[in-house]
């Protein structure tokens, strides 16, 4: 190995336990943000289907008319011809 290499390494066990908390400690705050986030889009989605859920305005009825006179006067033929 190079000296670069060795002092690097000198270095590094001479600071493992500090460099290892630090590393715990970006990984458990990563953590953290990743759970803060999933929370928030579930409640968000908790929320938008409450909403369309519970609001009355958008549940009315719709009716809808439909023309089946062309069809009443094919059944008919049909019926007449036998």
């Amino acid at each position: 190995m190079s000296q670069e290499k060795v002092d690097r390494y000198k270095e590094y066990k001479a600071n493992k336990k500090q460099i290892l908390k630090k590393e715990k400690r970006i990984r458990n705050l990563e953590y953290a943000a990743a759970i803060v986030v999933l929370a928030a889009f579930i409640g968000w989605m908790g929320y938008s289907v409450y909403e369309k859920a519970t609001d009355p305005g958008e549940q009315a009825a719709v009716a809808y008319t439909l023309d089946t006179t062309s069809v009443d006067e094919y059944i008919n033929t049909l019926s007449t011809e036998e």
